[in-house]
């Protein structure tokens, strides 16, 4: 991998479970992940999608949330992301199996970048 490559999006519906299901039923995906929160991730394969649950008493509105790159280094992306303006890339929390840290375009969008991919462990190249 030379450059960075458009792997994951994320979007936040109410059910989480019945969007997956539609998904796989669909398009055919498959599930292969599913977070404690009841959120799940589809994959067809070369990108996955996120199905955040929306939680309740949560601020966050349906729909569009983030996007990640697969980038070959992240030390080498964080730099050229600063370089441009924008705050360095956090590391993000928890035990996911991808999307190690998260950044902001200049227009406050959220982004992850991961150097070991977005797919399963046992589907990465």
């Amino acid at each position: 991998m030379s450059r960075p490559r458009l792997r994951h999006l994320a979007l936040v519906v109410e059910d989480a479970a019945a969007a997956a299901h539609f998904y796989c039923e669909t398009l055919q995906m498959e599930e292969f992940h599913q977070d404690p929160d009841g959120s799940r991730f589809v994959t067809d394969g070369y990108i996955n999608l996120a199905l955040i649950q929306r939680a309740l008493d949560g601020d966050v509105p349906v729909g569009f949330n983030h996007f990640g790159f697969e980038v070959p280094d992240v030390a080498s992306t964080a730099e050229r992301l600063t370089g441009h303006g924008v705050a360095e890339p956090v590391l993000r929390g928890g035990d996911r199996p991808f999307a190690e840290y998260r950044a902001t375009d200049p227009e406050g969008n959220w982004f992850d970048l991961s150097e070991h991919g977005f797919l399963p462990p046992d589907r990465r190249s």
